[in-house]
C-alpha cells in the first residue's frame, strides 16, 4: 500500500541531521500513526569538498521551495575552482516491521561534472557521472541507472532481506 492507500497526505518531518536518521524518522512515522510496518527512504548527494553536503538539505539546497535547478547552480557555483569533485549518492531505507528497525543502504560513488548534461532523471542528475562511466545519470537509461544506483542497490538490499526472512 502507498501513503495515500493509508490516508497519509501530508508531509513528513524530516529533522534527522542524516540521510539514514531521517529514513527512520518516516517509517516510525507511518508506524505510529497509522500502525503499519513499511519502510520508507531518504536519499542525498554528499560532496566531499564540501564536507558532505549537501547532504540531508539536498533537495532543499538552495532554499524550501526545493528547486533542483537552483540546487545544481547552488553546487556548481560552490564546485567553481574545486578539482577534486568526488561525491557520493546515498539511499537509506528504514524497514520497520514486527517491532524491529532494519536499515539498507545504497551508494554510488562519482564526481560532480562542471556543467550539466542530459535531460532525464532529476535532482542533481545531470550534474553526477558515476565512477566508470563517460556520462551523468541524466544521460543514462532508467535501467541502467538503476542498474548501478543508489537507489537500486539500496532496494535491492531491502528484497534480499525481505526473501530471506519471509520463508
Amino acid at each position: 500500500m502507498s501513503l495515500h492507500d493509508i490516508d497519509c497526505h501530508e508531509d513528513i518531518p524530516e529533522t534527522a541531521e542524516t540521510i539514514e536518521e531521517n529514513a527512520i524518522l518516516k517509517a516510525e512515522y507511518v508506524k505510529s500513526h497509522f500502525g503499519y510496518d513499511c519502510f520508507a527512504d531518504d536519499t542525498g548527494l554528499e560532496v566531499k569538498a564540501l564536507h558532505g553536503a549537501p547532504g540531508v538539505y539536498s533537495a532543499r539546497y538552495a532554499g524550501e521551495a526545493k528547486n533542483p535547478e537552483a540546487n545544481i547552480q547552488k553546487l556548481l557555483k560552490e564546485m567553481e575552482g574545486v578539482v577534486h569533485r568526488d561525491a557520493r549518492f546515498k539511499t537509506a531505507i528504514a524497514l520497520t516491521l514486527l517491532g524491529r528497525q532494519n536499515l539498507f543502504l545504497g551508494i554510488c560513488e562519482g564526481a560532480i561534472t562542471t556543467s550539466p548534461h542530459g535531460e532525464k532523471g532529476f535532482g542533481y542528475d545531470p550534474v553526477f557521472q558515476p565512477n566508470g562511466f563517460q556520462k551523468t545519470f541524466a544521460e543514462m537509461s532508467l535501467t541502467q541507472k538503476s542498474e548501478i544506483g543508489h537507489r537500486g542497490k539500496a532496494m535491492r538490499e531491502l528484497i534480499q532481506y525481505l526473501s530471506l526472512n519471509n520463508s
